[in-house]
Order: structure tokens, then C-alpha cells, then sequence
């Protein structure tokens, strides 16, 4: 697998997450840290769901969810309802990330530290998950000095 590392405008764009688990509440709490204005359809909803500013909408998964949405995150715990969501998104043309199924991804979400207006993503091709999130910490946790050794005047950029 080979995924390009990008960012994506979602302003105004419909995001959607189908899953109300434990893996739906992840996915939904590292998406609340870029925007408040997702939705999120399952059955039942995981404590916590409550505290996130998206819609929820409580019923059981049908393909006209789909219509109208940019990008899903595909998060229920059964495998073959993840993989017909998957081929619905496809057919509509949906941007889809089947969570814990990197070969069915069109994008995989990176380790992610941010501070600020500064992002720093840190992604295995969701060959080594922990590893990225591992370096993602010791980048957290050296960040200050990081960002006051590039923001320091320095005569390697005056040899361009």
C-alpha cells in the first residue's frame, strides 16, 4: 500500500463516521480536534459520543447515508458490513476509511500531534501504527525545543 501524506479542506464538506464503538469514538475524537460539523450514524452510541459536537443519529446503516458525504470512517465491529459500506462509498464516489482495515482504505489517518497552527503527522503507510504513534510522542514531548531550534536564525538556510 502506498498512501500519499496530504491534508484535506473538509470546510463545508458532509463527514461522516458509521460506528458507535469504541473504534467509531477514537476516529470521532481525533476528527472534533478539525471541526465540529460531522455526523455520526449507528444503533447504539458508546458513552462519550455524548460529549463531541456532531450529530448522532441512531438508527441501523443504509447506502443513501452515503449520498451527499465527502468522507467516511467506516468503524462498525462487523467485517462485512464495513466491507458493503465500503463498496457503497466507492460507488458514490465517497473518500472511505475502513478503520482497522488498511487494504480497504482510500486514506489511513496518521499519529497526529498539533499545537497551535502547527500539525505534525506521523504515518507508517498503516504498516507500523504504534511505532508512528511512538515518534508522534517524543516529537509531543520535544516540540518547544524543536520549534525554538528551527525558529533560531541559522546560516544553513542562507546557503540556498
Amino acid at each position: 500500500m502506498h498512501f500519499l501524506p496530504i491534508n484535506i479542506d473538509i470546510e463545508n464538506k458532509r463527514l461522516l463516521i458509521i460506528g458507535g464503538g469504541r473504534v467509531g469514538l477514537h476516529k470521532a475524537q481525533i476528527l472534533a480536534r478539525f471541526t465540529d460539523t460531522a455526523s455520526v450514524i449507528s444503533p447504539e452510541f458508546r458513552e462519550g459520543f455524548d460529549r463531541l459536537p456532531f450529530t448522532l443519529v441512531r438508527k441501523e446503516y443504509e447506502a443513501g447515508d452515503l449520498d451527499g458525504a465527502f468522507m467516511v470512517y467506516i468503524c462498525t465491529e462487523d467485517g462485512e458490513l464495513n466491507r458493503r459500506i465500503k463498496r457503497d462509498a466507492q460507488q458514490r464516489g465517497v473518500l472511505a476509511s475502513v478503520c482497522d482495515n488498511p487494504s480497504l482504505c482510500d486514506f489511513t489517518s496518521p499519529a497526529i500531534f498539533r499545537k497551535d497552527n502547527m500539525t505534525v503527522a506521523v504515518a507508517s503507510d498503516a504498516r507500523d501504527v504504534r511505532r508512528s504513534m511512538q515518534i508522534r510522542d517524543a516529537i509531543a514531548e520535544n516540540f518547544d525545543l524543536i520549534e525554538s531550534h528551527v525558529s533560531a536564525p541559522r546560516s544553513i538556510y542562507n546557503k540556498r
